[in-house]
């Protein structure tokens, strides 16, 4: 896993650095490419499948997570009165 590097305009390096700077608001989710992630993701677990399987695991789990914090972030934010505080919808870790 360590070896595998998210190639962006915005961003190159790890995907759990990448995945970290969201979460602290260094990085704007709304400036990355998901689709370009997902192929590049796709390409790693190929060959994952075929050097170490139990690695994939991790990986997906780092991947699915971006995945729902770009969705939370492009969905329509529901009007203050029906929404539980009016907060960010980004989760804080």
């Amino acid at each position: 896993m360590s070896d595998y590097r998210v190639q962006l305009d915005v961003f190159t390096g790890p995907l759990d650095l990448l995945l970290y700077l969201i979460r602290r608001d260094e990085v704007d989710i709304l400036d990355i490419p998901i689709a370009r992630v997902t192929e590049q993701y796709l390409q790693h677990v190929h060959l994952l499948e075929h050097l170490d399987p139990d690695a994939i695991s991790d990986f997906l789990v780092m991947a699915a997570t971006l995945i729902e914090l770009k969705s939370r972030c492009l969905l329509p934010t529901p009007p203050l009165d029906s929404a539980e505080d009016g907060s960010d919808p980004r989760p804080r870790w």
